[in-house]
């Protein structure tokens, strides 16, 4: 099992300057197969470190372990003004997908109308798009209310249930308070029922509504609320999904992610410090 001290001393080494697998398995003093396996660890829970993979597939490839400067995510100028929105923003209404949207190639974009009709809101495909996981899901909420979500019978819990009992890794961004606390408890009983902690909430107040699939895939939404809007300019509740795989915005958005993650309180903090005020429940 990777532990906090060996954690620890492989972050301190990379950190350094980038290692090979092989590096870090004699720094641990373990097996090349459980070096890799505690690194993977590491790049899915923290996101801290990043791997690639030289001449994968022959027998001389070459497996380098990097430190993932999150710091510096930004590469352009309108990725930094990008970021410093959201960075800033607070509520869904502080910044719109469609700015992303705008600098994505259109052959690795798409977006499409969700409207509210008589009979509901378009189908989103969720339940098909999240259980396309391998590795891990990055949630982006505003109070975990997509948890009570059903698309064509299949509640959105059950779906992450069985994520979770794959070991998909799933991390979540969500506002944790008194609004929130049913969804992030129904949420977290996924952990209580494995024994184990699959999924990771932290408080965090932004505007991004959306799953970031592995390494693969960004599904974002917008709402147009006709309340914001003068009289007859917005032909009634509008959602918005813009989905993309560009790898270079996928990554991008990864690190938005992980940057306000790693600066996050743990959102079990918060919600045992909500649990102390006396009169509530």
């Amino acid at each position: 099992m990777l532990d906090k001290t060996a954690e620890k001393r492989i972050l301190e080494f990379v950190h350094q300057q980038p290692r090979t697998v092989q590096e870090v398995a004699h720094l641990i003093q373990r097996n090349w197969r459980t070096a890799d396996s505690y690194v993977e660890k590491i790049v899915k829970e923290s996101g801290a470190i990043s791997t690639r993979t030289f001449r994968g597939g022959t027998r001389g490839a070459l497996k380098i372990v990097f430190w993932n400067n999150i710091e510096r995510i930004n590469s352009t100028e309108f990725q930094e003004r990008l970021f410093k929105r959201i960075e800033h923003g607070k509520r869904k209404e502080d910044f719109s997908p469609f700015e992303l949207y705008n600098y994505i190639d259109p052959k690795m974009r798409k977006a499409w109308n969700g409207k509210y009709s008589e009979r509901g809101m378009t189908k989103q495909h969720l339940p098909e798009l999240l259980a396309s996981a391998k590795r891990q899901v990055l949630i982006f909420t505003g109070n975990c209310s997509f948890i009570n979500l059903t698309e064509d019978r299949q509640s959105l819990l059950s779906v992450f249930q069985q994520l979770a009992e794959r070991g998909v890794g799933i991390k979540v961004l969500s506002r944790v308070d008194l609004a929130a606390v049913k969804n992030l408890q129904k949420f977290l009983s996924i952990n209580y029922g494995l024994g184990k902690d699959v999924v990771e909430v932290k408080h965090c107040e932004q505007p991004l509504r959306g799953f970031i699939i592995d390494d693969e895939v960004v599904r974002l939404k917008e709402e147009l609320d006709p309340v914001r809007y003068r009289s007859a300019e917005l032909d009634g509740h509008t959602i918005l999904l813009y989905e993309f795989s560009d790898p270079d915005w996928v990554k991008w958005l990864q690190n938005v992610f992980w940057n306000l993650f790693r600066s996050s309180l743990s959102g079990q903090k918060r919600l045992e410090d909500l649990r102390s005020i006396k009169g509530l429940r």
